[in-house]
């Protein structure tokens, strides 16, 4: 239980930051932005009204955390929910996580000016100068703390849905005509790639209502055992839809490879280009 001398004081010194909240904030944003260019400084000036109001509502927090926190209340939880959706949003606007945490020191400088003039002032006693600095510094690492975790969960999930929309790129399914369709595969192909290899193809197979799908792997460095049984788990599914495939760009090293690891390919069909295939189907009159 607090005392009484030290409840009104708390009381006090919380009072006094919410009084001052918007000069606090004007101090922060004005050295926060002092390095800024020209162009910069034109730029932010439309949103400066609205960035100083949301400096100022986190100022205010921590006046009222100190006035709770003179009645016993737990205040924690408004600092980690402010800090989680303060992140999440900072990362969506692509506010850099270090320019972002920039301004914890001035919001902790220039609360504590007010702090200590009012210490001053008006001779407060030093337990509650230590309950002050027991409530303020830990929610302020509190609101860090959840802020960074927010952004840097943010970024991770904007970073795979890039990833994702990449590798649906990398899957072109294009028909050339209603039954015959081709997929050039490029590139390395990793568990990740391969796992929506197999997805998208089968998909965009189905949808298109091919009977036969040319693969084309000339553009694969690289054919390990891992990358031949996907390719041929690719083949086996599409066999179970009733789509035929042909395998064309195999250079000579990647064949010899593939004999080496000893790969089963009874059953595949396999030329040496694009152009084999197609007069291949066209002579089953499938084109």
């Amino acid at each position: 239980m607090l005392g009484e001398l030290m409840t009104r004081e708390l009381a006090h010194i919380g009072e006094r930051i919410n009084q001052e909240k918007m000069q606090i904030a004007k101090q922060v944003q004005t050295e926060r932005f002092a390095d800024l260019t020209d162009i910069e400084r034109e730029e932010i000036s439309k949103y400066e009204t609205e960035i100083l109001n949301l400096r100022a509502a986190f100022i205010s927090m921590f006046g009222d955390s100190l006035i709770k926190s003179s009645k016993g209340e737990e205040v924690s939880g408004v600092f980690e929910n402010w800090g989680a959706e303060t992140g999440k949003n900072l990362c969506v606007q692509g506010v850099s996580l270090d320019e972002a945490l920039m301004d914890t020191a001035l919001y902790r400088k220039y609360i504590w000016k007010v702090i200590k003039r009012e210490v001053l002032k008006n001779e407060l006693a030093a337990e509650t100068v230590f309950e002050i600095i027991e409530t303020i510094d830990p929610l302020l690492d509190t609101a860090v703390h959840a802020f960074s975790l927010a952004y840097v969960r943010s970024y991770s999930e904007t970073l795979n849905n890039s990833k994702k929309a990449f590798l649906e790129l990398s899957v072109p399914v294009v028909p050339i005509t209603d039954s015959v369709a081709i997929l050039p595969l490029i590139g390395d192909i990793d568990t990740d790639r391969a796992q929506l290899l197999m997805e998208e193809t089968l998909e965009k197979s189905r949808d298109l209502g091919i009977s036969h799908l040319i693969l084309d792997i000339s553009g694969v460095m690289i054919v390990d055992t891992m990358v031949a049984n996907e390719l041929f788990k690719v083949t086996d599914a599409l066999k179970l839809l009733g789509i035929k495939v042909i395998f064309t760009g195999i250079r000579p090293e990647i064949a010899q490879t593939m004999v080496n690891l000893g790969l089963e390919v009874d059953g595949l069909v396999f030329l040496g280009s694009l152009k084999k295939a197609l007069t291949r189907l066209n002579k089953q009159n499938v084109l």
